[in-house]
């Protein structure tokens, strides 16, 4: 045989065997056919088996019973692969839903939480999470990520859509999605339903949810301090409202009525949705980052009510630089600060910052490219990862970016650059005090300066850290032993430090001099958080 002859073959085999392989991943699970083109075919339905849940692995939403595909038979299912630090997958929450609503139990819905940080693999965070946001389907904790590998997920979130035969249909990553998903759902029901294979009896997990705890704050996200007034600013973020105490914990007012809702008005009458980062603009002005109603709010402390003045409820992909800030729509504010008559925004879903100028009454992009990225420069072209925290020393602006796990030091001004105090990457996290690139902060939501110094809500390794801008050195003050758990906001009064220990539910008091940890006791004798 000719070497021309041997080299053909050698080729071909090459080619054969490279097919061969590619179609072993595709009907093992690895590679899934994208859902858009799924939905074009003649008949929408699957050919490859799904691949089942693997044993022993913890179950949420079903009293800790695991869920299988076969028990599912005759429904549709769409697998949700999440994880709970990343935004984008909270965006998609109320599409979720409205599927929900719409198809009742002919579909399933089934979160697969495949984590990306080491905290997230927790069974006991991730029930948490899933009380915060309402989540009430069935929830399975991946932590070792089996059912991603086997679906080949690649991003989250990433819907995988299963037909009531079992089998795999389509599979899209990221959000957006709802008419898709909508319209793919819709044609498997018609279609499964002629030929009466369709299951729309209910479940043994449809009626077990869990049940919020009965607590005075409950999840509170961020907190503020105000020395000079003793006042301090609790974000209640599940509770949907701004609690006010004095520095020592008596209850002075409450801001909103609980109810979850986009309402301005009086303090009795007025709704938020998951408020989290709030700011001061003189005595008598309050800023509030209105989380899950992607809006603004100001509070008039002193004739006590609250005014929309960016955010009319939508969350949406902002496209423009520019707007009037009324009736704008915003992408997931986390964080606020005011400084030199503009109100800085750390809009987490967009990874910029942008202003809010009360003037003008307009919102224009500051700073990121948005890119979800570390990447410094320039304030066109750097890139954030999610911005949940602000502070200031006066000259620069600090950011918490949780998923680079980093500290950012931002300029102000038009000539402004953007540089990285501690984090490398999007996937490099841990816990490891030390100098620059050497420290490892896990998810930090909150920061809070004092006299040259940044305290850090390290909130996946629920500690507080404390870096020196200058040197960049990163240390431990407290936590470690049991005494937060996953803290997401902080603000300085005196030597104290305040805490929102969000999943303990309570404010955290850590002496800044013997990092001594306290819980603020709350005295609420006007029974003002009753309402909650």
């Amino acid at each position: 045989m000719s070497v021309t002859k041997k080299l053909s073959l050698l080729v071909a085999l090459a080619l054969v065997t490279s097919a061969l392989f590619a179609g072993l991943r595709w009907y093992t699970g690895l590679r899934v056919m994208p859902l858009a083109l799924a939905a074009e075919a003649p008949s929408l339905a699957g050919t490859v088996t799904a691949p089942a849940f693997p044993p022993a692995l913890d179950w949420i939403n079903t009293g800790g019973r695991p869920v299988t595909l076969k028990e599912l038979r005759g429904k549709v299912v769409l697998l949700d692969f999440w994880t709970y630090g990343c935004i984008n997958c909270f965006h998609i929450i109320p599409d979720l839903e409205k599927l929900q609503q719409t198809y009742g139990r002919k579909l399933v819905i089934v979160g697969v939480h495949s984590a990306k940080f080491a905290t997230e693999r927790k069974t006991a965070h991730i029930a948490m999470i899933v009380q915060r946001y309402g989540i009430d389907h069935p929830v399975v904790n991946d932590r070792n990520m089996q059912i991603w590998n086997a679906y080949g997920a690649e991003g989250w979130p990433t819907l995988t859509l299963i037909d009531p035969a079992g089998k795999i249909v389509g599979q899209v990553s990221g959000e957006g999605h709802y008419a898709l998903l909508n319209k793919a759902i819709g044609i498997l029901v018609t279609g499964f339903g002629a030929k009466h294979e369709i299951n729309d009896k209910a479940l043994w997990f449809n009626d077990i949810k869990l049940t919020m705890p009965d607590t005075e704050l409950l999840y509170p996200g961020k907190v503020l301090t105000d020395a000079a007034h003793d006042r301090l600013f609790i974000a209640d973020s599940n509770h949907n409202r701004i609690v006010v105490t004095t520095l020592q914990g008596a209850v002075l007012a409450v801001i909103g009525n609980g109810k979850k809702g986009l309402h301005d008005g009086d303090y009795a009458r007025s709704e938020f949705a998951y408020p989290q980062g709030m700011t001061l603009a003189g005595d008598d002005t309050l800023y509030v980052a209105d989380t899950d109603n992607n809006a603004i709010r100001r509070v008039d402390l002193k004739t006590r009510t609250v005014t929309t003045v960016a955010g009319d409820g939508k969350q949406v992909y902002m496209t423009e630089t520019s707007m009037p800030a009324k009736g704008s729509e915003l992408n997931t504010p986390w964080a606020v600060l005011w400084h030199g008559g503009l109100l800085y925004i750390a809009m987490a879903g967009q990874h910029q910052l942008w202003t809010y100028n009360p003037v003008t009454q307009t919102i224009k992009l500051y700073a990121g490219s948005g890119n979800e990225g570390i990447d410094d420069g320039a304030l066109s072209s750097a890139s954030f990862a999610q911005s949940s925290g602000f502070t200031t020393d006066g000259k620069y602006l600090y950011v918490a970016d949780p998923e680079a796990s980093a500290v950012r030091q931002v300029g102000f001004g038009s000539g402004a650059q953007v540089r990285t105090l501690v984090g490398t990457g999007l996937f490099d996290f841990g816990d490891v005090d030390g100098v620059g690139n050497a420290v490892r902060l896990q998810h930090d939501l909150g920061i809070a300066w004092r006299d040259g110094l940044l305290y850090i809500a390290d909130t996946y390794n629920s500690k507080i850290k404390v870096l020196d801008p200058k040197t960049r050195r990163v240390t431990t003050l407290a936590g470690g032993n049991d005494q937060f758990d996953e803290p997401g906001g902080v603000s300085v009064a005196g030597n104290t430090l305040y805490v929102a220990d969000t999943d303990r539910n309570r404010i955290a008091l850590v002496n800044l001099k013997t990092g001594q940890v306290s819980a603020l006791k709350l005295s609420d004798p006007q029974h003002l958080l009753a309402g909650g």
